[in-house]
């Protein structure tokens, strides 16, 4: 066998490297689109949102990448954010392969909403994440002590049963809290069924696909919530509904109703969201995040309200600001040195969606 015939040769040449690098180039692009937020505050938070797309990729394409010894981990959280991730959320993600069968045991806890979702495709292939399965806590069968075991096949089990299919490549939980002090996060470990191995150690094909797929996911990423931006442009400051298919084929919850803008604020104006009356639902709430789509920093700023926080209008409604500065109003959202960004609202298992209404006003105004 030739140097160039062998599959290590690109690890061992470090073309492997070079082309991973490329791809990171490449993706600077994204940041750089002409439509985008450019102060420097937008600017330095995209090359970091570069950075942090690509942790994530590298735990998703390298560190847990074997589906045959699949685990959990956490694909958005404080310091890694993915597409108006939401801020009460806990987010867990494996890598699976749909020909296998797997077992996820568990704790129910006491989070309110819990989802577990099977998808195929990736930002990195094709800019889909579409659902093959779907199951909710509500459906569960748990035991005395809340504990569960829910089975994923492409054939029907009894019990709790994950559906998957062959093109199958990934597993998202998603964890909601109201309130998340108070409230206890489920827990849960995932194994594949007859699996009774020890991983290999890390071979040169592994190392090359790792680096190519994680590269490709940060590109890919970054392209499809760009595009997204952009595509707020025609409504800034409304908070139109979303195109609920678009929200769906990439890695949407099927009981969430989304919506999706921009917001641009001079210093001294605010936005003004109001819900004119919350219909029942299981949960709702309303997030700011930067231009790239990165929920803004919630460990030190109110950057969203739910429906646990919310504080209600006197005729039951909603009212929320959005600003700089504060305005002394209730439901108040710091934009947090931004004057350009994005929002999003959900409405979730909701038996109804009402329309938020919009306004741009002085701060001033709003304090006298």
């Amino acid at each position: 066998m030739t140097a160039a015939q062998d599959p290590a040769g690109p690890v061992i040449s470090g073309q492997a490297w070079d082309e991973f690098c490329d791809t990171l180039k490449r993706a600077g692009q994204q940041i750089l689109r002409p439509e985008a937020a450019a102060s420097e505050l937008d600017r330095a938070e995209g090359w970091r949102y570069l950075t942090r797309l690509l942790r994530i990729g590298l735990e998703m394409h390298l560190e847990f990448a074997d589906p045959d010894f699949p685990g959990f981990f956490l694909p958005s959280h404080e310091t890694g954010k993915i597409g108006a991730d939401n801020p009460d959320n806990h987010y867990l993600f494996a890598r699976i392969n749909g020909r296998n069968e797997y077992v996820i045991r568990g704790e129910r806890g006491t989070v309110p909403y819990l989802s577990f979702g099977t998808q195929k495709g990736g930002y990195e292939t094709n800019g889909l994440m579409e659902q093959t399965g779907f199951i909710e806590a509500k459906d569960l069968q748990l035991d005395a002590d809340g504990r569960f075991e829910i089975v994923l096949s492409a054939e029907k089990r009894p019990g709790n049963w994950l559906r998957i299919e062959p093109e199958s490549n990934s597993i998202v939980v998603r964890q909601t809290f109201n309130d998340r002090p108070n409230e206890r996060a489920a827990t849960m470990r995932i194994s594949r069924l007859g699996a009774d191995a020890q991983p290999r150690p890390l071979s040169a094909a592994q190392l090359q696909a790792g680096l190519r797929n994680a590269a490709a996911f940060t590109e890919g990423t970054a392209r499809v919530f760009a595009d997204w931006a952009q595509g707020y442009l025609p409504h800034v400051n409304q908070l139109p509904p979303a195109n609920q298919l678009v929200c769906q084929r990439t890695g949407g919850d099927p009981n969430i109703f989304y919506y999706h803008s921009a917001w641009e604020l001079d210093e001294d104006q605010a936005l003004v969201i109001h819900l004119p009356r919350i219909p029942e639902c299981r949960f709702w709430n309303l997030q700011i995040n930067n231009w790239w789509m990165e929920s803004l920093d919630y460990r030190y700023h109110r950057i969203h309200v739910n429906k646990y926080s919310a504080q209600h209008d006197a005729d039951g409604g909603v009212t929320i600001v959005l600003s700089q500065r504060d305005p002394g109003r209730a439901n108040w959202l710091e934009t947090t040195g931004h004057r350009r960004g994005t929002m999003c609202l959900r409405w979730v298992g909701a038996q109804e969606h009402i329309h938020p209404e919009t306004r741009v006003v002085r701060v001033a105004d709003l304090k006298a």
